[in-house]
């Protein structure tokens, strides 16, 4: 069924999530980054960059109802393909605070794939600011839209300049544990079955369990913070990419880092097969 414009505008109820420095150290001990901002329990404990995707995901599950209400089925919402991710970091996330997150609908588009979804993820501390904005892409294949009604597209960031392009300063192989789409799955509270149940995935075409984007994204981050920020993550102000080809496990993917401009690094990263897990990669820093 075709996906309604009247989407746009609508919201997902609030979710309050209590971030403690047990979830912290666990989120980045997934991905075997023992970073001390992470992990040294004699200071206080900071999040990985991209920890903010786990207080997203229940609103991104609440988005399925939005798009049921804009016309897709619960079989069409539920294939939904995340495909892009721009992720803009207010301040680091510390442990022992209550934060929490809304989903709203900022766009929807006819791509010639199918139907694209713009969803903007705000995440808000007890006094009311922002922590953190996700302006993330899903995708529904084969899906049409309709034009009848709902708000105007709502401002959509422009990405930087490195994310179409950069000057190749070096690579890094990074290994990609058999594990880890368990243990990410559990350290990071997301649940999709196509990263943890063969038999589920299989059913939904793939030939295997794959690794989650936001996990090859993570991973990606880690290496970009520990080789070029002096392992210094809370410099990080802004991160993302355009996720593609799927990774598998275990298997080895290849971290292609472009020379800083501008406070900017360019990025991609390529599977075991050579093809581009995540594309137009980008993270700003201070």
């Amino acid at each position: 069924m075709p996906l309604s414009t009247q989407t746009i505008g609508t919201q997902t109820q609030t979710f309050e999530h209590q971030v403690d420095a047990r979830w912290l150290m666990a989120y980045a001990a997934s991905l075997s980054d023992l970073n001390p901002y992470y992990m040294n329990t004699t200071r206080p404990i900071f999040g990985h960059p991209v920890f903010p995707v786990c207080l997203e995901w229940p609103s991104i599950l609440a988005t399925r109802e939005l798009a049921n209400a804009g016309g897709l089925t619960d079989a069409e919402s539920a294939m939904g393909v995340h495909a892009t991710h721009d992720l803009h970091i207010f301040r680091p996330i510390r442990g022992a605070e209550i934060l929490r997150t809304q989903a709203t609908v900022v766009d929807v588009q006819g791509i010639r794939p199918g139907a694209a979804s713009v969803m903007r993820l705000d995440t808000w501390d007890e006094q009311g600011e922002l922590v953190s904005q996700t302006y993330q892409t899903s995708i529904y294949r084969g899906v049409e839209i309709t034009r009848d009604g709902g708000s105007a597209p709502m401002a959509i960031p422009a990405l930087p300049k490195q994310a179409a392009g950069f000057e190749l300063a070096s690579t890094e192989t990074i290994p990609v544990d058999g594990g880890l789409a368990h243990t990410y799955s559990e350290c990071a509270h997301i649940w999709n079955p196509i990263h943890t149940d063969k038999a589920f995935a299989l059913a939904a075409g793939l030939p295997d369990i794959i690794l989650h984007g936001t996990a090859t994204l993570a991973l990606a981050v880690s290496a970009l913070v520990n080789n070029c920020l002096g392992e210094e993550p809370n410099r990080v102000t802004r991160l993302g990419g355009r996720f593609a080809a799927m990774v598998m496990l275990p298997s080895d993917i290849t971290l292609q880092i472009g020379k800083p401009a501008d406070g900017c690094i360019g990025f991609r990263v390529l599977n075991a097969a050579g093809q581009e897990a995540i594309s137009q990669g980008f993270l700003e820093f201070q």
